[in-house]
């Protein structure tokens, strides 16, 4: 059996971003196109790597078998990347990173110190930006890197121009005050009083997707747009709220509990960069290969 590499690319691109026309659009092909590298690497394998149903396209065992050998392909080719480059004597200069509260407390805070030692010619800058304002200074050259978050129902590809990475996956929990029955299954939390999460944000996109799955409208009386604030209001008694994992790296208020259910759901963390014949640069590249790589040493709760 014979595999081309390059195949698996394709396949990993399905995995990522939820189907053959999102792979497509991501990597600027037809989706004629994936499904033909699709076909091919069927053909070479003698497997079937991919279920398509009405609804889509989802892996098979098989299929994610492969899709995880073509992740740490690509981790190996982009750690030799670094390590050219870094013979080379090109990897400096300034890095300047966009991200949001969770992000910067768990990945990019450890970051700064680690990367003294690993790149001392780069300087990293750390931004605490909305991502609205986050997506308009990337674009205007202000930001080299931004972090920026999905509900897993609602991948979208990345504008023309720039490119998403993958970064960082983490389930959905379910903040309530101490003392509360803790939910044993998703119907358990219909009735309950939610906390509305910031506009438009992965969070409010996420308890939209389990009110239309389970047919119930949340209750909502309070909004927070800060997670700590949010673990307040519910330490108060204000209500239960959906919450990332990283959002509890942290030592909880005594008054709070959590619990993990299954069908929550995770939400999905890209870090977006600009894609144009001078960038990225060497310095962006390696530091965001860092960033992943922090990430992917993190332990679940």
């Amino acid at each position: 059996m014979e595999i081309d590499p390059r195949r698996l690319g394709f396949l990993l691109a399905v995995n990522r971003y939820g189907g053959v026309l999102a792979a497509a659009d991501v990597l600027r092909v037809s989706p004629s196109a994936v499904s033909q590298q699709i076909a091919r690497l069927e053909a070479e394998t003698g497997v079937r790597v991919l279920d398509r149903q009405p609804t889509g396209a989802t892996l098979t065992r098989a299929g994610r078998i492969l899709a995880e050998t073509a992740e740490r392909i690509e981790s190996e080719v982009g750690e030799a990347r670094r390590s050219l480059l870094t013979l080379e004597g090109d990897i400096s200069g300034v890095v300047v990173v966009g991200a949001f509260q969770t992000a910067i407390r768990a990945v990019l805070v450890p970051l700064v110190t680690e990367l003294e030692q690993t790149l001392p010619g780069v300087q990293l800058v750390v931004n605490e930006v909305p991502e609205e304002h986050g997506r308009r200074a990337l674009r205007r050259g202000e930001l080299d890197l931004l972090v920026i978050e999905h509900d897993v129902s609602a991948p979208s590809p990345a504008p023309q121009g720039a490119r998403d990475v993958p970064f960082l996956d983490e389930p959905w929990v379910v903040a309530l005050p101490a003392g509360e029955p803790v939910p044993t299954t998703l119907m358990d939390l219909a009735e309950r009083t939610w906390l509305g999460p910031e506009p438009g944000g992965a969070a409010e996109r996420a308890l939209h997707r389990l009110a239309a799955e389970l047919s119930f409208d949340p209750r909502t009386r309070h909004r927070y747009l800060d997670f700590d604030v949010g673990l307040a209001m519910v330490g108060a008694g204000l209500g239960i709220a959906l919450l990332p994992s990283l959002a509890l790296r942290r030592h909880l208020p005594e008054n709070v509990q959590w619990v993990a259910l299954p069908g929550l759901g995770t939400r999905r963390l890209f870090v977006r960069h600009r894609v144009t014949r001078t960038e990225p640069r060497a310095a962006t590249l390696a530091v965001l290969e860092q960033m992943v790589q922090v990430a992917g040493d993190l332990e679940a709760l």
